[in-house]
């Protein structure tokens, strides 16, 4: 938009007429005073300013402009019919003026300025935006290679911690063979066992998320019975965490058209997390109802709940919340594979939390099948 000021009505509706005609936003101001008021109030591209007005002349307008942030892109012309020496030019400039036109003004020297300033403009503009959206790709680039360095170093502990400990039981091992202590290998055994079993999943984790990010996470989608897989995953997570009370709520009775492997995977990842997230509990509710054409599952647990921000986050890659980073062990890769797979179902997933009172992750998926989502 352009700001005309000028003392004297006549040359203002002129002027208004002429840039109007050729398709400029236009506005009016017949004093300093009231210029200076729209400029607090409104964006303009440039400002068309009269030298000779009663009370602030037009160089006190611009050096007051210059000193408002919200008008340092705005160009200003300055026209004047009665200061045409050098010295009042030179003012000008030293105002802040990119130009000085004198009066009788040549209207078609005065459209081609104004479409000059506008065009530079319009590229500044783009030049800035493009100089913003690069700054923020080279910051993504920067956040991305900060995520991966932290996630080498997280995955490096996670995998060294059982490597370590299954070489350190293999140790107790021998020497409890050699006293021909059978009770003793056989605990020590049992724990090499789960920590064998840790590496593993940290392992498989790793594989999936290779997968899923080269597009090669095989789907094997067939009718399975869910309330089957959920009494399994039940009487597992039971051997694993027998001080845990899993109570499974609703029974659907009915089949699924997925992978039956999968949706077990994403059922074990909310009842492990539910489990490592809740010290000081005993007890997880499972939900299974039908809701509409679809299968609603939840895993309700009373452990250390999400603020809002980490809820926004939680089914990110690589995303750990920093308070529980140092308590709870984890690559910060199980919820994120477990949103893919929903997603390749074509369902949804999501978690409803509140800090300090425990979480509830979900999922959503259609019951029948679906040839769209089947070909992902």
């Amino acid at each position: 938009m352009i700001l005309i000021v000028d003392d004297t009505p006549e040359n203002l509706i002129s002027l208004k007429k002429v840039l109007e005609k050729y398709n400029f936003e236009v506005d009016t101001a017949s004093s300093g005073e009231e210029a200076l008021k729209k400029v607090l109030k409104n964006s303009y591209v440039l400002i068309i300013l009269d030298v000779q007005m009663p009370g602030m002349d037009g160089f006190e307008v611009a050096e007051a402009i210059s000193g408002y942030s919200k008008a340092k892109e705005t160009a200003i012309i300055f026209l004047s019919a009665a200061n045409t020496e050098f010295r009042f030019i030179a003012k000008g400039y030293s105002s802040g003026g990119l130009d000085y036109i004198t009066k009788p003004v040549d209207m078609n020297i005065l459209l081609l300025k104004v479409q000059t300033f506008y065009r530079i403009y319009e590229q500044n503009r783009k030049l800035n935006e493009m100089q913003k959206s690069l700054l923020e790709e080279i910051e993504f680039r920067k956040e991305a290679e900060r995520k991966k360095d932290e996630f080498i170093s997280i995955a490096s502990h996670e995998l060294k911690t059982p490597l370590t400990s299954v070489k350190g039981y293999v140790q107790l091992l021998e020497r409890s063979v050699d006293k021909g202590d059978t009770i003793t290998v056989k605990k020590h055994l049992g724990k090499a066992q789960v920590q064998l079993e840790k590496l593993n999943s940290l392992i498989a984790d790793l594989l999936d998320i290779s997968k899923i990010e080269s597009g090669k996470l095989k789907f094997n989608k067939q009718e399975f019975c869910i309330d089957e897989l959920i009494d399994n995953v039940i009487d597992v997570m039971h051997q694993s965490s027998p001080e845990f009370k899993i109570i499974k709520e609703g029974n659907t009775k009915c089949k699924v058209y997925g992978d039956e492997m999968r949706i077990e995977q994403v059922v074990i990842n909310f009842l492990t997390n539910a489990i490592k997230y809740s010290p000081g509990t005993s007890e997880i509710k499972l939900s299974c109802n039908i809701k509409g054409d679809g299968l609603f599952l939840s895993v309700k647990d009373y452990g250390i709940g999400m603020s809002e921000d980490q809820l926004k986050n939680v089914f990110e890659k690589f995303y750990r919340v920093e308070e529980t980073s140092q308590r709870f062990q984890g690559l910060g890769i199980g919820l994120y594979i477990a949103s893919e797979i929903i997603k390749r179902h074509g369902g949804e997933i999501g978690v409803n939390s509140t800090y300090g009172q425990g979480s509830e992750f979900y999922f959503i998926i259609p019951l029948k099948f679906n040839q769209d989502f089947d070909e992902l």
